[in-house]
């Protein structure tokens, strides 16, 4: 039999998730007689928050929550996030904290999990990561009131801190490095477009073009897999003005791109040049290898792990900006001829 959740609850009350967690609580938020209506319908359904969650309702559960909304195909071959969650868990484990990992398909199920688990009492706070421009978890987590550190910029007039890099920066560095090997068609293949950092870094790939006067080749949206990678490299290669460079927002769509180019007969770096958005070993493990934009990402992890549990232990940590990622230039980039 199905678990019963708040979500269940919330569709049989005609009400929020949010309004839900709220009555289950004994927090404010819903009236009184919306409270007792939820109550008894929860009673009814045969709602009982387990014991763990009862014995810890005036204590720390000493786990964290980290909800990530992609593709679990996707996270199979992302080596960011597995160096990122590597980083939380170094981290926690310092302080005999658990970590709780969910793979969601979208935000509505990372909703719905955050309810979930802030109504059981399973997590003490949440790294949110993925944020969106206008990102419909943020005002859920403050109205629950629930910890969180965001990874990525901060939101002025929120008060959750951030972690963050300043990835405008490292896409400049990206096209200046091109630029001056003489490259003048110059591509981006982009990850989620719903993305703030998606959007952030397109706007400084405009504007880096646009600077030494001339403009993208294309900029193509894409979910960060190798097919949609692959997908773009080879419409981009196959038009009438081939790029004769393209920035990838990740290392699985770039070495992607280097296979569709070997399959096309267009020569890596000779005839194109490809940059990578992410560092991995992946870079490294193929022929030529791929001029990445490198950071320590489990450092990164660690940052996030550090801020969050620093405001679990009642403080008020302020948003910390992360090193900046260098682009470290490898074989897969040369001179235009």
């Amino acid at each position: 039999m199905k678990r019963l959740t708040i979500s269940d609850i919330a569709e049989r009350a005609g009400v929020s998730i949010g309004a839900v967690s709220f009555a289950l609580n004994g927090r404010p938020g819903v009236s009184e007689t919306t409270r007792r209506r939820i109550l008894t319908i929860a009673a009814e359904m045969g709602w009982r928050p387990n014991a763990a969650a009862r014995g810890l309702s005036e204590s720390r559960a000493h786990t964290v929550g980290l909800v990530i909304a992609r593709s679990a195909d996707t996270l199979g071959v992302e080596p960011f996030f597995m160096r990122f969650i590597a980083g939380l868990e170094s981290e926690l484990a310092l302080s005999r904290t658990a970590l709780l990992l969910q793979v969601v398909p979208d935000h509505a199920k990372a909703i719905e999990a955050i309810c979930d688990w802030w109504a059981e009492r399973r997590v003490d706070g949440l790294v949110v990561t993925d944020l969106w421009a206008d990102d419909a978890r943020l005002p859920l987590l403050e109205s629950l009131s629930v910890p969180a550190v965001l990874v990525g910029r901060p939101r002025p007039g929120s008060g959750m801190p951030a972690v963050w890099s300043d990835d405008a920066a490292a896409v400049t560095e990206a096209v200046d490095h091109l630029v001056g090997l003489g490259h003048r068609r110059i591509a981006r293949v982009a990850g989620l477009p719903a993305l703030e950092h998606t959007q952030v870094r397109t706007a400084a790939f405009h504007a880096a073009m646009a600077r030494h006067g001339l403009d993208p080749a294309a900029v193509v949206d894409t979910d960060y897999t190798w097919a949609a990678g692959a997908d773009a490299t080879r419409s981009l290669l196959s038009g009438a003005a081939r790029p004769t460079a393209i920035t990838f927002d990740n290392d699985v769509m770039a070495t992607a791109g280097l296979s569709v180019a070997r399959q096309l007969g267009v020569g890596v770096p000779h005839e194109l040049s490809i940059v990578a958005g992410d560092d991995s070993q992946l870079c490294e493990m193929v022929f030529p290898t791929l001029t990445a934009l490198s950071r320590d990402v489990q450092a990164y992890g660690g940052h996030a792990a550090r801020t969050l549990l620093a405001r679990l232990r009642g403080g008020a940590p302020s948003s910390f900006q992360d090193a900046t990622a260098r682009l470290v230039a490898r074989e897969s980039t040369a001179a235009t001829h």
